[in-house]
């Protein structure tokens, strides 16, 4: 019994790690006007970044068609797939979880289970994660949805935001606070809170900030070990090497650790300069 399993780009998942375990993607969609691009193919973090800063405008997103998710079932199918489970991202916050169950309509007679993960990028993405590896190992979809579950209660993500000019453009925040958080130096922590992205706290300067993340992943871990952990950025690979230095510090941590990007359908919220960690904890 082969079980295939397919998300969509909002996990925040590398590259490498849906290589390693044949994990299919459906792309969230970038809108820059009538201009349309798909998440981590057509457009990464850097280029939007780059592309916000330079023109000013701030593109939209847009859930996948059913058809993307469609074609992906059939793919999948076609390649030996006996079920597919289809984990995405919250659907509190997206329409990706009613198009993935409205193509799973169209396919009668097959097994395709569809998941709303209650969550958002690698909290949602630790839930695919463990779903591949379990399917892998050939437990049965009853037994891997009870895992996957499991994992979400037991994942963490604190992250710090370097600018609030991206959520001032949105309208999440005004202007006017955007300006005086600059000036002030203010890096708001965000969090995963009821399958979003939330303000957990605010905080004077970068340095605090990230300590303050240490701090929180210290006091998550509380005493255990990690089972899984990322770090995440926004096109900012060289801060996210120097938050892992800090962070080795106080907490041990494994030999390697993963770095990943936000993607496209989240960093358009966040802006550029990012950092942040996702973890689980060894139940």
């Amino acid at each position: 019994m082969t079980i295939a399993i397919i998300s969509d780009t909002d996990t925040s998942l590398p590259q490498e790690s849906l290589d390693k375990y044949d994990i299919r993607q459906v792309s969230i969609t970038i809108h820059f006007g009538d201009e349309i691009l798909k998440a981590c193919s057509d457009i990464i973090d850097k280029d939007l970044v780059e592309r916000v800063n330079r023109d000013g405008v701030l593109p939209t997103t847009a859930a996948p068609s059913p058809g993307d998710f469609s074609g992906t079932y059939q793919e999948a199918f076609d390649q030996g797939a006996d079920e597919i489970i289809c984990l995405t991202v919250s659907a509190g916050v997206s329409a990706t979880y009613q198009s993935a169950l409205t193509a799973a309509e169209l396919f009668p007679g097959k097994k395709i289970t569809v998941v709303d993960t209650e969550t958002i990028s690698m909290g949602q993405g630790f839930m695919v994660l463990k779903a591949a590896e379990l399917a892998r190992a050939g437990k049965n979809t009853q037994d891997i949805l009870a895992e996957v579950r499991k994992v979400r209660e037991r994942t963490h993500l604190f992250g710090a935001l370097d600018t609030l000019k991206f959520m001032a453009m949105s309208g999440r925040v005004g202007s006017l606070s955007a300006e005086m958080a600059a000036l002030m130096s203010i890096k708001p922590i965000l969090t995963i809170k009821d399958g979003k992205l939330e303000l957990l706290e605010k905080v004077r300067t970068r340095k605090k900030a990230w300590a303050r993340i240490h701090d929180l992943t210290v006091e998550h871990l509380d005493g255990g070990e990690f089972e899984s952990i990322f770090i995440l950025h926004v096109a900012a690979s060289q801060a996210a090497d120097e938050f892992e230095q800090l962070l080795r510090e106080v907490v041990p941590c494994p030999v390697y650790i993963p770095k990943t990007e936000l993607t496209p359908g989240l960093s358009v919220h966040t802006g550029g300069g990012f950092v942040g960690v996702a973890f689980t904890t060894k139940p």
